[in-house]
Formats: structure tokens, C-alpha cells, sequence
């Protein structure tokens, strides 16, 4: 997993509440890119973005020219809801999305999204207020740099930074750009010993020969 250190990019405003995964990612991308996880990307808020006809909606915000490069989605309240498909972070990470800012995420969603690379802030109310307005009153697309090591979110220009928090474990996770099998390896000594405890408290188990039993099931 590629690390997350520090993104700079335009911020696009989606300003709803309870998106959820159905609208990141509709169901029906599968019929048009098939098992080709390299276009899940064409597939980000696909029924916003398209009529049922395949006509290019009017005016979504991924699809104004100025916000087509977007790296940082700015948007409401509990993002991310619905069903717990790991689709929808793949189809914000395959649209160029690296950090997505709310007040707050479902908990899978946002568990999927740091462990994909995706880095998901919420903000206090008073400081996402305060981006908001700032994104909305700008006669330009805002910039921001997203720095994960200062824990900071700071604009272009002469603007103060915001300050965020997230989990320590997950952010090293993210800054060193480990997947899940990476930090399993990191606790390689704990889980020898954790193994060498249960064989002294369940020995029997460790005598089991499962690939014969295996072939004894057949």
C-alpha cells in the first residue's frame, strides 16, 4: 500500500448527510466494467453522475472542469452508511480521492478506508463549519494541503490551518503504508508467543494431523 504522508489538491464540496456505500458505488458499475477492478473509479456516485439512460447529468460536482482532479472530498454526517461493501473506498481511491473530510463515518466504512490507504478525518462540527465556509466562499476551487504526520489540513494562501486527530494506530499505519498482512508480520513475536502459551495450555490441539484428517473426511 502506496504510504500517506502528505496530499495536496483541490477540495470538492458534497455537502450531503448519510451517503451511503449504494450511492459511492452503485451496484450496476459490474455490469459495464466486468471484474476489471482498474475502472472502479468510473463507477463514484454513478447514479449521480448518470441517468438511467447513460446521460451525463447536470452539474455534479466531480464532473465540473474544475473539480475533475479533485483529491479531497469535503462533505456532511455520516458518511459512508449502508452496507459494508469495500467497493466504495476502492471507487474513491480509483477516482483520484485520497482523503475524504466529514463530521463523522459509519464505523466499517471508515475502518475499510484505513486500511486501503484512504484517510478519512472528521472534524469537530465548529472546524467543519469553518472549511465549509471557507470552500464556499472561495470564487475558486480551495486547496488544501492534508499533512497526516502534523495532523494538520492547511489551505493555499494565507489561511489557518485546521487541526485534526485520528487514531495513532491507524495513522502509523497509514504513514508507513502497511496493509493488513504487514502488521500482522509486525506482531510476528506475539503471536509466536501467544502460540507457545496455548501449546502448554492446549497441547492436543497441536497433535492433530489436519491434512490427514482431512483426507480421512474425504
Amino acid at each position: 500500500m502506496e504510504p500517506f504522508a502528505t496530499v495536496e489538491g483541490i477540495v470538492a464540496p458534497l455537502l450531503r448527510d448519510n451517503i451511503d456505500t449504494d450511492a459511492i458505488i452503485p451496484a450496476g458499475i459490474f455490469k459495464r466494467i466486468g471484474t476489471d477492478m482498474s475502472r472502479i473509479g468510473e463507477g463514484l456516485f454513478l447514479d449521480w453522475r448518470e441517468s438511467a439512460e447513460g446521460g451525463e447529468r447536470d452539474q455534479f460536482i466531480l464532473d465540473r472542469p474544475q473539480f475533475t482532479q479533485a483529491k479531497v472530498l469535503l462533505t456532511g454526517r455520516n458518511f459512508g452508511c449502508g452496507s459494508s461493501r469495500e467497493h466504495a473506498v476502492w471507487a474513491l481511491l480509483g477516482a483520484g480521492i485520497r482523503c475524504v473530510i466529514a463530521e463523522s463515518y459509519a464505523e466499517i466504512f471508515q475502518a475499510n478506508a484505513f486500511r486501503k490507504g484512504l484517510l478519512p478525518i472528521a472534524l469537530e462540527p465548529e472546524k467543519h463549519a469553518r472549511l465549509v465556509a471557507l470552500v464556499a466562499d472561495s470564487d475558486v476551487p480551495v486547496r488544501i494541503v492534508v499533512d497526516l504526520e502534523a495532523c494538520l489540513i492547511t489551505p493555499v494562501g494565507d489561511r489557518p490551518p485546521v487541526a485534526f486527530s485520528v487514531n495513532p494506530d491507524r495513522r502509523d499505519v497509514l504513514l508507513r503504508g502497511l496493509d493488513e498482512i504487514d502488521v500482522a508480520l509486525n506482531h510476528e513475536d506475539d503471536i509466536a508467543a501467544f502460540q507457545a502459551r496455548d501449546r502448554e495450555a492446549r497441547p492436543w490441539v497441536y497433535e492433530i494431523d489436519f491434512h490427514e484428517a482431512a483426507e480421512d473426511g474425504e
